[in-house]
């Protein structure tokens, strides 16, 4: 199966041409660094270019103060990793290991530069990709999560950093591990805990602080207006971030968890085309991240709109969940559905202790060694069965119908039906949830007959409620609650009821739910938002 990037460990070095150095050297400045200096301390802002002319620069151990791996930099090699690209923070520690010379190019101008020579940026965004890649891998992480296994708050925190291809450590509560880095740490032993960097650990964590430190929240700077915001990380949103970012629109993406949406809960994605062997769905969407970045469009995750406004000169301002607004000339409504919530009760409790809403490695943990139920007849749900057939003792799959031949792919529904280690429920419905701290049985209402299962883990994959309630009534919605698109005398088929307002994807009332389709409407949109922005220029 396709991975997010190439393998640093057997992927030809290929140093940068000496014509791109020049260029550089243009633009930036030469520095020096005795030996045992600090390039980078975890934490700082990414905000240059450092190439190695001489010297040796090595990762260092944030809690040790020791080197961190074997190898290290010298001598036509750079600096960093993928968050360069975003403008983030360094998740690594590096020093000269001997005196050093740099070239170092300000971030803004090294981006222009790529964008120039497509040969120098592929190479650049070679590296730093695989390099990510490497660390997610290799779990060489600043950031170190205590207590998953029995915590909803840092299994919300692993979550959010394993949906964004964020490297992070996790360690059981009760492990030796825990109570090394907890010691070391000075903190309390036998307690939940986020620990950043050089033993810098986080009061009340959440998503929210950790994209904070890691320099993921990132903005409009205040009074300027944004060209196009794309309200919705998913394909669609991500598909419309890279064309834009390629014709030179100024756009900001926003998403309230994870860049990827519900495709980035698909652990493999086998009918798109180009990828033979499959490919996860954050996988996917993380590959089109990084070529938007390549191109300048920025993201903020997680950043939630609360509310729509309209201005006098016909720009917008959208409210986040954290009271800042950003103003914007054009908006995309890519926010997709969710998954929606069942009429359980005490469903709320179990969420996180049982109830979960993705199927990735970090959910596929808590079920070794028990039963685990899906809810939803979908290829997202046939998905989750085939990738959690490999951790838990067994798969349920609850449909409320009486076949898969309408909702789920042929070649998806035959391999469920060939595996041993998954039952199909036709004609099933939960209608209780059991367990004291966390769930242990739900009861099924199958074909009119009540009986329990013994599980430890239950996946919703079932409905889909779109998010369009920050709209403020702005543009007309279905009965459902979809944004109606093409009307009557409309410009575009992904046009709302208000000009400067589009819609793609699975929020659009009426679209095909494929990943392939919601590429397909993010990436034709743009050419009708540019016309718009010329018009209203």
């Amino acid at each position: 199966m396709d991975k997010i990037a190439d393998d640093l460990t057997t992927m030809r070095r290929t140093p940068l041409l000496p014509e791109h150095v020049q260029a550089m050297r243009a633009i930036g400045k030469v520095k020096h660094y005795a030996k045992g200096d600090y390039l980078t301390n975890i934490g700082d802002p990414t905000d240059r270019f450092v190439y190695i002319e001489q010297g040796e620069v090595e990762v260092v151990d944030p809690f040790s103060d020791e080197r961190l791996l074997p190898s290290t930099l010298g001598p036509t090699q750079f600096l960093g990793e993928v968050s360069f690209l975003n403008g983030g923070a360094a998740t690594m520690k590096m020093r000269a290991a001997q005196d050093t010379q740099t070239l170092e190019v300000e971030r803004i101008a090294m981006l222009d530069l790529m964008s120039k020579i497509p040969e120098m940026s592929d190479i650049v965004i070679s590296v730093l990709t695989a390099r990510r890649r490497r660390q997610v891998e290799a779990k060489d992480a600043s950031l170190k999560l205590i207590g998953a296994d029995q915590d909803r708050n840092i299994q919300r925190i692993a979550s959010f950093a394993m949906r964004n291809k964020i490297p992070f450590v996790s360690y059981d509560l009760d492990s030796a591990d825990a109570d090394e880095v907890a010691a070391a740490c000075k903190i309390h032993t036998n307690r939940p805990a986020v620990i950043f960097g050089e033993g810098r650990y986080v009061e009340d964590p959440t998503p929210q602080k950790i994209a904070e430190m890691l320099g993921m929240r990132q903005s409009i700077p205040e009074g300027m207006v944004a060209d196009l915001l794309i309200v919705g990380g998913g394909p669609a949103g991500v598909a419309a971030a890279v064309y834009a970012g390629a014709e030179g629109i100024k756009a900001l993406v926003i998403d309230e968890l994870a860049i990827g949406g519900q495709a980035g809960t698909s652990s493999r994605i086998e009918n798109y085309m180009g990828f033979p062997t499959g490919i996860s769905g954050s996988d996917l969407v993380w590959r089109g991240q990084v070529q938007a970045m390549k191109f300048g469009t920025c993201f903020s995750v997680p950043s939630q709109a609360t509310a729509l406004d309209r201005n006098e000169d016909g720009s917008f301002c959208v409210t986040l969940d954290d009271g800042q607004t950003v103003c914007t000339r054009a908006i995309l409504i890519a926010a997709g559905v969710q998954y929606q919530r069942l009429p359980l009760d005490r469903l709320e409790y179990y969420e996180g202790a049982g109830v979960y809403y993705a199927a990735t490695d970090m959910e596929a943990r808590f079920c070794r060694n028990t039963e685990a139920a899906i809810i939803g007849g979908g290829n997202s749900a046939g998905q989750a069965a085939m990738f959690l057939s490999r951790s838990a003792k067994h798969v349920h799959v609850l449909v409320r119908g009486d076949s898969l031949a309408a909702s789920m792919s042929d070649y998806l529904s035959s391999r469920l039906e060939a595996d041993e280690k998954i039952t199909i429920h036709y004609n099933c419905k939960v209608i209780e949830l059991h367990g004291e701290s966390g769930l242990t049985h739900i009861t099924l209402d199958e074909g009119g007959e009540c009986r329990q299962i013994e599980v430890g883990a239950l996946f919703v994959m079932v409905g889909a409620a779109p998010n369009t309630g920050w709209l403020s009534g702005l543009v007309e919605l279905d009965g459902k609650g979809f944004v109606k698109c093409g009307g009557d005398g409309a410009p575009s088929p992904f046009a709302t009821s208000h000009p400067g307002i589009y819609a793609v994807g699975d929020i659009r009332a009426g679209s095909v739910k494929r990943v392939a389709s919601a590429v397909g409407e993010g990436s034709v949109v743009i050419s009708e938002i540019w016309r718009y922005l010329d018009e209203v220029a």
